[in-house]
């Protein structure tokens, strides 16, 4: 188990995790990465890491991780100091965050990774000191965002729902178990009050704040990029709530219909009103007969095989490794 007061920040994508991400990382106490996805690719996909084999194996896929990349992590060291400890998966992936918190002159580290909240058990047996700060969206404008910012991909109603479905009820499950570790953060608060909104934050993880955390300066990328909307272009380290009920120029109303149906309870109790959706009785009569059962069981089948992935575990993709020529591993492991 490790020592470390790390800052996990998670969430379904679309969802914030990004301007939270910002507003942490402009703290001048706080280092924080993004996409490492250590739990969600890494976390107990080599087997026992006291075997130094399966140690320098998932050394060896992290290096050539290409999100990892970025972090400029030293090999001989991390060897070096892993064994100098517990040789568990916590510790590998602290020793990649302390280097780099080092290396930029921060006290303390955290990662944004999305969908950590469904490692949640595991993070906390290995950080017991640590706190997640959950990010969660009205899935209405959650989706659309989805429609906007992925627009030649898959985009079916019925997995975005699910996919906010099963954060939610993670969420639910988590604060329950870790009340005074865990933290849910609306994104509709963060943006109409964020002072307020990140001073909460800040006193969650015992942290003095610091206004400087609302020019988000920290997070370079982010801030050039132009606010927290894939819909409008604003200024640099601008807050704006103009995506707050973008839904209702960009979501059919029959996926409304459907995201109301299907998640009103969750909805409801983090205060996502329903909205009444006027169809015509021929549009009542297709929703009904048509769109609501066929995405029921859309979504039932995403729910299902998502629980089913958790369960298995997976590993990363490909596509984000960094490809050798020989195909071969560039270690050695000592008889």
């Amino acid at each position: 188990m490790q020592d470390s007061e790390a800052i996990f920040l998670t969430g379904a994508d679309r969802s914030g995790t990004s301007l939270m991400f910002a507003l942490l990382a402009s703290h001048p106490n706080i280092s924080m990465v993004r996409r490492t996805n250590f739990w969600r690719w890494f976390y107990g996909q080599f087997g026992d890491l006291s075997d130094r084999a399966n140690f320098e194996r998932c050394l060896d896929t992290m290096l050539r991780y290409e999100r990892l990349q970025e972090l400029k992590p030293d090999p001989e060291r991390i060897r070096r100091e892993f064994w100098e400890g517990e040789p568990s998966y916590g510790r590998l992936f602290a020793l990649v965050h302390e280097h780099h918190a080092e290396r930029v002159g921060k006290a303390r580290w955290g990662d944004k990774s999305l969908h950590t909240e469904h490692h949640a058990d595991a993070v906390f047996t290995e950080f017991p000191r640590a706190q997640m700060i959950h990010m969660i969206r009205d899935p209405r404008d959650r989706y659309a965002s989805v429609l906007k910012r992925y627009a030649d991909e898959d985009k079916g109603v019925a997995a975005a729902t699910g996919r906010w479905l099963a954060s939610v009820r993670t969420a639910e499950r988590n604060l329950q178990r870790y009340p005074d570790r865990y933290l849910i953060v609306r994104y509709e608060s963060l943006v109409s009050k964020p002072e307020e909104i990140v001073k909460q934050v800040c006193a969650f993880i015992g942290e003095a704040y610091d206004p400087a955390m609302l020019t988000m300066k920290g997070a370079p990328r982010h801030r050039k990029a132009g606010g927290n909307s894939s819909f409008t272009q604003f200024e640099p380290g601008v807050i704006s709530t103009r995506s707050v009920g973008r839904f209702r120029q960009v979501v059919a109303k029959a996926d409304i219909a459907f995201i109301q149906t299907s998640a009103g309870r969750q909805m409801e109790a983090l205060g996502y009103l329903p909205e009444r959706e006027r169809m015509s009785p021929a549009g009542r009569a297709s929703f009904y007969l048509g769109a609501l059962p066929v995405n029921l069981v859309r979504m039932t089948g995403w729910l299902a095989l998502e629980a089913i992935a958790q369960r298995r575990g997976r590993t990363v993709p490909a596509s984000r490794l960094e490809k050798r020529a020989d195909h071969e591993t560039t270690y050695e492991v000592a008889q």
